[in-house]
């Protein structure tokens, strides 16, 4: 019989990539976890790691019994859920991930209107860019995210809740000439920029929309909060692209819409199997239902 605790470490490793990871994860020793999968291997009668120098790495079967490892502990988790009558009364612990600018004006709005004396919403800031990994890896059981990040598109293992569409836009100090209407970005050339951290969804989007314009942009800074870059381009020193909902209005700022209009598509995203429980369908809701604010962004 397969043990759920050494599918849920085969499972890590495919997320995580290493044992050492692995270990670090799950608060164990390395030789622990390589024990551990060993025991699965025996248990199933098949090779389901290969040694690479002095790395690990999956063979085929490994993968596919990674990737169904996660169906199979989920439909348990819901099983679970079911005998201790979870299904008909919301309750337990729900890890509900959002990226920056999705926490104040959509997870925690959704959040304080449920009122379940069971149910407690675990609030977790991630960016698309560990978001996807940690809702796949069970670490996660809905995230906030776009649509649009092509370097880890939502699969066919994921279920999509659209909930709005965010408009990328161009933020300088209103001390910088900026024409109004919609701005073309071959003119920002040699501007200084500040970018989001590097791989983020919105550093590599700035990358990619100024390569297309025909520049390299001269980064001077990079920030993961967007205040700090708001306040870094309200004292001069740099301008920005952000999506709209970043947009604070306690700062000074002048924003303008791009020529080539640029959108993120905002979704709440599950973990595609077994029916979710009744806790995470209860904040899919909350979140359907919550109204998309307005931007909060004018321009200048």
């Amino acid at each position: 019989m397969l043990n759920p605790w050494r599918l849920r470490l085969l499972s890590r490793l495919d997320t995580l990539g290493t044992i050492r990871a692995v270990a670090q994860d799950a608060n164990l020793s390395a030789s622990s976890v390589s024990q551990q999968l060993a025991v699965l291997e025996a248990e199933t009668r098949t090779q389901l790691l290969e040694r690479t120098g002095r790395r690990v790495r999956l063979t085929p079967a490994g993968q596919m019994l990674a990737r169904r490892a996660r169906a199979i502990l989920d439909h348990m988790d819901t099983v679970e859920a079911e005998l201790r009558g979870l299904r008909e009364e919301p309750a337990g612990l729900v890890r509900l991930g959002a990226f920056q600018s999705a926490i104040h004006t959509l997870a925690v709005p959704a959040v304080a209107r449920l009122a379940h004396p069971r149910l407690t919403v675990e609030l977790l800031e991630l960016e698309p860019h560990e978001s996807i990994p940690a809702l796949r890896g069970g670490d996660a059981d809905v995230i906030i995210t776009t649509t649009d990040f092509v370097e880890l598109p939502l699969g066919p293992d994921l279920d999509i809740v659209p909930l709005a569409t965010d408009p990328v836009v161009l933020v300088t100090s209103p001390d910088r000439p900026v024409p109004r209407g919609p701005v073309e970005l071959s003119a920002y050339a040699g501007e200084p920029w500040a970018l989001d951290i590097p791989q983020s969804y919105m550093a590599n989007l700035t990358l990619r929309l100024c390569r297309e314009s025909g520049f390299e942009p001269r980064v001077v800074c990079r920030f993961s909060n967007y205040l700090m870059t708001l306040q870094h381009v309200e004292a001069g020193l740099s301008i920005a692209l952000l999506p709209g909902l970043a947009v604070d209005p306690r700062y000074r700022v002048v924003t303008r819409e791009l020529a080539v209009p640029v959108s993120r598509r905002i979704a709440a995203v599950v973990r595609r199997g077994s029916p979710p429980r009744a806790a995470v369908n209860l904040v899919l809701n909350a979140l359907r239902e919550q109204p998309v604010p307005s931007p909060l962004w004018t321009a200048g």
